[in-house]
């Protein structure tokens, strides 16, 4: 993966931002969004474009694109640059690959420990009865 590469393929677009702000907010296209099309993605492999297919499915529109944007500045260019660093977390995460988990067996005392624990628990409830008199 090419972080300079995958940068020249997104496409941006500069909206209204929401909420409050009185006039600036009426007047400015400070808000940024982020395009960026995976399938036809050079900068990414087939198995990498799989991966963040995949991993990544909640993000992306029907037509495989994904979509992030930013406004929490009052500055166009503060956006921009906010909203590619969030790109770039985004795609290390759909790339990250998980850890194998390794099955572990359980210690000779915690099976002993839980044992004891199980009669102890056994034997409270058996108390509960009513006694036998016979």
């Amino acid at each position: 993966m090419d972080k300079e590469q995958l940068i020249q393929e997104l496409k941006f677009k500069a909206v209204r931002s929401s909420g409050a702000g009185g006039q600036h907010v009426n007047k400015v296209s400070s808000k940024v969004e982020l395009y960026f099309n995976v399938q036809e993605s050079n900068a990414l492999s087939d198995n990498e474009k799989y991966r963040i297919l995949k991993k990544l499915s909640h993000k992306l529109t029907k037509d495989n694109v994904l979509l992030l944007w930013s406004e929490e500045s009052r500055s166009q260019h503060k956006n921009k640059e906010l909203v590619i660093k969030k790109f770039l977390e985004t795609i290390e995460f759909g790339l990250r690959v998980p850890k194998v988990r390794r099955k572990t067996k359980p210690t000779r005392s915690s099976i002993e420990k839980r044992l004891k624990q199980k009669k102890r628990s056994a034997q409270k409830k058996a108390n509960r009865g009513k006694p036998n008199l016979d």
